[in-house]
């Protein structure tokens, strides 16, 4: 059934935006309206994400006011941002009301200081103290992605005192899997899963019954490093707590999963110079001032390949085999160099790659880089041979190609660490920069060992 289901939703997705765009298009807004009543928010947002500018303002003001907060929270950060400048700070207050807080705080931030102020005083006190707790964490930490809204116990009350009070709650926060045990000053000392909570006998203290909480999460902890210890650690939820060990809030798996996707789509999106929340159907202005910075940086790179050449034009004009050949060993370099940027790029992401096993790794890329240099030397050269019945002129461009494949490795690693340690963004620079050097030294061993040997 799930594989059924895979392959059926995007024509879902496409038939139902086709039938909305037609709607619209005659007029037919109840008709929409509707249709937008009977979808889930999550399938909404997907529906303005996938709609252009004008259709989008449309059908935003045919949503139902009291699902437009959950919308918000599934919408990329761009078309959020683009919706929310235009709604009113009571409208604003309306929609949010009952989101989570950390939710709340991400909303708020991507507002300008005196928008979200007044969006913050049409909330009452207990809203925003939570929200204004958030909001005092930086937005990539544990504090920032937290939610304040946490079940408390004390450790001298018994289980069945604790189940009374839950009944008298009478709902529990989403993905909650334990209750959280403090002291007086708020410290937590442990935690009771509901399993074990549900599990023992009613004049059993707390105390007796609860587990320990080595692992609790530091405020300060990048979201990156909580994803990955949710990831090892398979939790569903997880306390977070300050300097003094006071618990603070919680970390539960949705707001993990939404920082796992973030970090691979900028990934993607930054390998092609791209912001990972741009719009697909942005205005095209925005889109090529986004783009031509990129661009920009690209053609510096080119120009700097292109110096290269320009050193041996004399060779060039006496050989045109050499101008015919000479892109091969740079575009294998800058094939076989992006292999090893995306696994280094990974691995630091992950966590994997660390001053420990560098050293390990650099060797390692260098000898398959030595091993694929002298096959496709081999297999390259003897193709030139044949192909322009040169000898010297093959073992040129074996010698470039080997050359070319072990700086690839080399540098394939070094590249991304040592971005990463000028705080650049590797996914961002990563290719660039290595393309940029596999082009260089390709393009510099090939036609320098051609001018030696044949001009």
């Amino acid at each position: 059934m799930a594989e059924n289901y895979e392959v059926e939703q995007p024509s879902q997705t496409h038939q139902t935006l086709q039938e909305v765009s037609r709607a619209l298009e005659n007029g037919m807004f109840v008709h929409v309206r509707r249709m937008l009543e009977d979808m889930e928010p999550e399938d909404i947002a997907h529906l303005l994400e996938a709609s252009p500018p004008k259709s989008r303002l449309v059908l935003w003001q045919l949503t139902d006011p009291e699902e437009q907060g959950e919308i918000l929270e599934e919408l990329s950060e761009d078309i959020k941002d683009g919706i929310m400048v235009r709604m009113q700070p009571e409208q604003l207050a309306a929609a949010t009301e009952g989101m989570d807080t950390d939710d709340l705080a991400y909303l708020l931030r991507s507002l300008p200081e005196n928008v979200s102020q007044d969006v913050l005083s049409q909330m009452d006190a207990q809203d925003r103290a939570r929200v204004e707790q958030a909001l005092a964490y930086p937005e990539e930490t544990a504090g920032g992605m937290m939610n304040t809204d946490v079940v408390t116990i004390r450790s001298d009350v018994t289980v069945d005192v604790v189940l009374r009070y839950l009944r008298m709650k009478g709902e529990l926060p989403e993905a909650t899997d334990a209750l959280y045990v403090v002291d007086e000053n708020s410290r937590l000392i442990g935690e009771l899963p509901i399993t074990v909570l549900l599990t023992s006998q009613p004049d059993t203290e707390v105390l007796e019954v609860m587990e320990d909480v080595d692992d609790a999460i530091p405020v300060d902890m990048s979201d990156s490093d909580v994803a990955s210890l949710f990831e090892r650690r398979n939790w569903v939820s997880a306390p977070v707590v300050d300097e003094e060990h006071q618990l603070v809030g919680r970390i539960t798996i949705d707001d993990v999963v939404d920082i796992i996707r973030e970090d691979a789509e900028h990934s993607m999106m930054s390998m092609a110079g791209l912001d990972d929340e741009e719009d697909t159907f942005a205005p095209v202005l925005k889109s090529a001032r986004s783009r031509s910075i990129w661009l920009g940086a690209n053609v510096l790179a080119a120009l700097a390949a292109a110096s290269v050449s320009n050193l041996f034009e004399n060779t060039l004009d006496q050989m045109a085999a050499i101008a015919v050949l000479m892109t091969i060993v740079p575009s294998m370099g800058g094939v076989a160099g992006n292999q090893t940027v995306a696994l280094v790029i990974r691995g630091l992401a992950v966590g994997h790659i660390g001053d420990s096993n560098t050293r390990w790794l650099l060797n390692k890329e260098a000898l398959v880089g030595l091993l694929n240099g002298v096959l496709w030397a081999c297999i390259i050269g003897g193709v030139v041979v044949l192909w322009k019945g040169n000898l010297m002129l093959g073992g040129i461009i074996a010698a470039a190609m080997l050359t070319n494949l072990v700086v690839a490795g080399v540098a394939g690693v070094t590249v991304p660490i040592l971005l990463k340690k000028m705080k650049v963004d590797p996914a961002l620079a990563g290719g660039m920069a290595l393309t940029t050097i596999t082009d260089m030294v390709g393009l510099s061993v090939f036609l320098g060992l051609a001018t030696l040997f044949l001009v």
